[in-house]
């Protein structure tokens, strides 16, 4: 197929390399330069999907990453194919292939497409809301149909070969964007000697100037581009990155770059780079991210054909191709009248320029005169007209407000319809931060507001257009940033720009009609998912009036472009059908990511056995060499049991219980979660934290704790102890570790940053084990001088000393109930210790216990597992811990008001209790449902659950631990536990206390 839209010369493609490629099954041509979008184009194509929610035809809109519609998944195998790709950001390669992502049985011809032509009736906002709920019955089959209309590209079906890899970077100063405000600020630092990263997501740096055909210093401005890249790739402090998209601003300049490294060179799955993900901390960011061009609202706007100004210059000016025969321009400013004199230039006929203004001036304007091009003034296109493309326009003249239509309308023909409402600054990333922008009524959009970061900006981000005041401004901003830097800089001299006048833009977003808007032909908003004017104007009257809400309500905004071209027109018609300005209406926030970047490359190499990495403590060879059996604990490998001679699992576990109730038994703990809490807040964050008091903890001693998240519901217990008056070690559940140190740290740095504390992990700095039993101390003893008895060293305290020549933290701790100290050394004398406690301690039988031992011990002294005896629903008092919550703390702790709550304050809630079987020799299974009558009829009144289950091989019978409504007080009843299989196991409520209930054990 002949490129019919392809120009016979300029353009910055390269004719003497030829591609073919692959679109829906057809086969294509086009050159190294292009992207799918350019390509396409050139050939011709001008339907490239359909639309979300209706299923409209769409086409080409922008040329870069403002283009709402053509989103295309690429590749040929199940296993490298990227979905949602955006035509106009993937550069072409020699055999590429790509596919619309909606449209069946094809993109031409979609059967979907007939909710197109009513949709605005059938779907309006919120439908789905309103429409699926009722018959219930029916839910499934609308599930069904949902999930399959829904979604835009498909995931690949099989594994990634390709790696994706992450690297840490530093420097002086980071500038986003390689536009002229951008290549201006990085020559100037990098003059200076400054460590200097340069990131743009195009292929090439320029920016709009290679749209352009403007010159700079009597050349054209790719000439300047050139040189100025030319000059900073000979600084060896300069980091040059293109293809490379900053997708998130954090706080303390912490930023993130999504370079793409092998995705232009073609489909090869050969376990190359494929992408890279940039982790920058950087002394100063100038943020030169330019402006987005913004489209006008008015009746079928999304037809194919229907683009930006900017982008047909783009096309014509870079790619060579002008994307139709004949133009109609729609504009309220003069930026876009250099689109039609583009298009003139490239040969094809302008039919008109419609004006909204009524007396445009400017320099643009006067060249378009000259070349001979009609100028209908005061005016607007207020609908297109076409099936499946445009045939022509309606063009009627306007008030001086925009807002109603002064005269008939008249026909105008023509396949391509280029609008512009002016520019959007491009402030996304300095929204990442928290920094809301400003509306400025001169811009005709919204500006970076106050920041608290090293940040800088620059050019078109601070709705600035002019080329001259655009290099101004990056030269400024880097200057600005090598002042406070302490580095020496000089003046640089800027190019010499052409004088480009300009009159007033018209601030003008939604174009009258001659029916109402619910009545007129839909003027779409938010291209990607289909909102219309309508239905942002039925939002607010159903009573959605923050513009949050209209988002939500709408979906304006959602989906892969996140509003970048729609977002400031919904909210001007928002706000204009509350008869309110848009300040007084506000503005959504943008968060990360700027554009999608693929779970490959925000996973890097950690994925696999990096992601999820077998955790071996120091004592790990010993236990595998020893016979154990392991179970996996928070990514840990822990010893399960110890069989012997081939024993089952119920065998060797009797055997290690009776060992630590009768002799000794040790325990390899060192999986346990450690973090250091130092700071002079330490004990009053650990107070506002856990559930107990903390004041006055005094150093050398030991406290358990309890935490809950805001609803009071328990998520983590352990023991901390007080190493020294501003110092101390919190200990956690080993699965919990992680979430417990995230949740001290959200907790710091968002609701009590002015608390001076630090958070550490010390897990796999310390080797744990404990010693359980009568005779641990007479075992200990015999590898210390320390003195152990109770009188010195009594329970919940711990001590420093020396084991066997190792310096050691001893805690008088237990989790068995039994006589227990628990020895920390350091990791690498984890293994020496082990061994020589076993050394010793052959004469008192030393025996290993694991985990299921170790949950029987606790069980029979009624102690819970968080995780296993807590599901998210349990306080404190359902526990019958309400010992451990104090209400007498000056500064309320995290979860008291979710436990005031009156829901958890029923007395007929799910309370712990202990389980005794009739058959002593029956285990009740865990998860066993509680009823109060077996022969109940289904569905039988569940009164609880099984939380834990086990044989005692100490007290010579079952024992459980669950939950019964109320159970507190129904100490002596009966229960009943039907079974799948059809047995009823009988069981009387007990406490959950069944062995030493006054804990005289571990206090000796």
């Amino acid at each position: 197929m002949s490129q019919k839209n392809r120009l016979r010369s300029g353009g910055r493609i390269d004719r003497s390399k030829q591609f073919s490629f692959r679109f829906n099954n057809r086969q294509y041509q086009g050159y190294q330069g292009d992207t799918i979008a350019s390509a396409l184009l050139a050939n011709g194509v001008s339907i490239l999907g359909r639309s979300f929610k209706y299923s409209r035809v769409r086409g080409i809109v922008a040329s870069g990453a403002e283009e709402p519609n053509a989103v295309l998944q690429i590749g040929s195998h199940p296993a490298t194919q990227v979905p949602n790709v955006r035509a106009t950001q993937q550069s072409l390669y020699d055999g590429l292939v790509c596919r619309s992502t909606n449209g069946w049985p094809s993109v031409d011809t979609d059967i979907m497409g007939i909710i197109g032509k009513v949709g605005g009736k059938m779907m309006p906002p919120g439908f789905y809301y309103k429409t699926f709920m009722f018959p219930q019955s029916m839910w499934k089959t609308y599930e069904k149909f949902i999930r399959k209309a829904a979604g835009l590209g498909a995931a690949p079906e099989e594994h990634d070969p390709d790696k994706y890899d992450k690297m840490n970077q530093h420097c002086d100063l980071l500038v986003v964007g390689a536009g002229p405000a951008g290549l201006v600020a990085a020559l100037t630092a990098a003059r200076s000697g400054a460590r200097v990263i340069l990131a743009d997501e195009q292929n090439e740096f320029g920016g709009h100037l290679l749209d352009t055909q403007q010159q700079l210093d009597g050349k054209p401005a790719s000439e300047w581009v050139a040189n100025v890249v030319a000059e900073l790739a000979t600084y060896p402090e300069v980091t040059l990155l293109s293809y490379a998209t900053v997708n998130g601003y954090h706080d303390q300049n912490f930023l993130t770059i999504h370079q793409q490294l092998t995705d232009h060179l073609g489909e090869t799955g050969n376990g190359q780079i494929r992408a890279r993900l940039h982790r920058v901390r950087a002394r100063w960011v100038v943020l030169a991210t330019g402006a987005h061009e913004r489209p006008l609202v008015f009746s079928n706007n999304d037809l194919p054909g229907c683009m930006l100004p900017s982008a047909i210059s783009a096309y014509i000016n870079r790619y060579a191709v002008t994307p139709g025969q004949k133009l109609v321009l729609m504009t309220t400013n003069d930026d876009a009248y250099q689109c039609a004199l583009d298009w003139h230039g490239s040969g094809r006929e302008v039919v008109a320029i419609v004006d909204t203004r009524a007396n445009p001036q400017g320099t643009l304007i006067e060249k378009a005169h000259q070349q001979g091009i009609r100028i209908i003034t005061g005016s607007a296109v207020i609908e297109a007209k076409g099936s499946k493309c445009i045939d022509g326009v309606w063009v009627s003249s306007i008030d001086a407000k925009g807002e109603q239509l002064t005269g008939r309308a008249k026909f105008l023909t023509c396949d391509t319809v280029a609008s512009s409402g002016g520019w959007s600054p491009v402030v996304h990333l300095s929204c990442h931060t928290g920094c809301l922008p400003v509306w400025n009524d001169e811009v005709i959009g919204f500006l970076p507001g106050k920041t608290q970061q090293n940040q800088l900006t620059a050019g078109g981000i601070n709705g600035t257009y002019s080329l001259k005041e655009v290099l101004l401004e990056g030269a400024q901003a880097a200057q600005q940033a090598l002042t406070d830097l302490g580095l020496s800089h000089e003046a640089i001299e800027l190019p010499k720009t052409e004088n480009i006048v300009s009159g007033q833009p018209m601030a003008l977003f939604h174009i009258p009609h001659t029916k109402p808007t619910s009545r007129a032909p839909k003027q779409f908003v938010d291209l990607q998912n289909d909102v219309t004017a309508a239905a942002i104007e039925l939002a607010v009257r159903e009573g959605f009036e923050a513009i949050e809400h209209v988002k939500r309500y709408t979906a304006l905004g959602f989906g892969t472009d996140q509003g970048k071209l729609g977002n400031i027109n919904g909210m001007a018609i928002a706000a204009k059908a509350q008869g309110k300005t848009i300040p007084e209406t506000g503005t959504t926030v943008f968060r990360p990511n700027y554009t999608p970047v693929t779970f490959g490359a925000v996973v890097g190499r950690d994925c696999g056995e990096l992601f999820d990495p077998k955790r071996l403590t120091a004592m790990h060879r010993w236990h595998e060499a020893h016979g154990a059996k392991f179970e996996d604990v928070g990514q840990w490998k822990r010893p399960w049991y110890y069989p012997k001679g081939g024993e089952s699992m119920r065998d060797a576990t009797n055997r290690e219980c009776q060992a630590a109730r009768n002799g000794v038994a040790i325990l390899d703990a060192s999986t346990l979660g450690k973090i250091d809490i130092q700071g002079k807040d330490a004990r009053e964050f650990i107070s506002r934290i856990y559930t107990n008091a903390w004041a006055k903890l005094g150093v050398g001693k030991c406290r358990y704790g309890l935490m809950c998240h805001e609803d009071g519901m328990v998520f983590d217990d352990g023991v901390t102890s007080c190493l020294g008056e501003n110092h101390f070690l919190m200990t956690t559940t080993t699965g919990g570790a992680a979430g417990v140190l995230e949740w001290l740290e959200l907790y710091h740095q968002t609701e009590w940053p002015e608390l001076e504390v630090y958070f550490t992990s010390v897990t796999d700095q310390w080797a744990t084990l404990t010693l359980s039993g009568p005779k641990s101390r007479q075992l200990l003893s015999e590898l210390t001088d320390m003195d152990l008895s109770h009188e010195n060293f009594s329970f919940m305290s711990w001590q420093q000393g020396v084991i066997a020549g190792v310096p050691a933290r001893i805690f008088r701790i237990s989790f068995t109930g039994e006589l227990s100290f628990e020895i920390n050394v350091q990791a690498n004398y984890g293994m020496y210790l082990w061994e020589k406690l076993f050394e010793h301690g052959a004469k008192y039988d030393l025996t290993p216990y694991g985990t299921e031992t170790m949950h029987i011990l606790r069980a029979e002294k009624g102690f819970v597992i968080t995780g296993q005896d807590t599901d998210g629903t349990v306080t404190p008092h359902d526990l019958g811990m309400s010992w451990c919550v104090s209400n007498a703390k000056p500064f309320s702790y995290v979860g008291k008001r979710g436990m005031m709550r009156e829901d958890n304050q029923r007395a007929a809630r799910k309370q712990l209790v202990g389980l005794k079987t009739r058959d002593p020799q029956v285990i009740l299974p865990e998860g066993a449902q509680a009823v109060k009558d077996p022969k109940q009829p289904l569905p039988m009144t569940m009164l609880g659950h099984v939380s834990s289950s086990y044989w005692s091989h100490t007290l010579g019978r079952s024992i459980a631990l669950g939950f019964i409504r109320g159970g507190h007080d129904r100490s002596g009843e009966t229960v009943y536990y039907p079974l799948a299989d059809g047995r009823v196991i009988e069981a009387e409520i007990c406490s959950p206390i069944f062995f030493d209930p006054k804990g005289e054990r571990q206090n000796v």
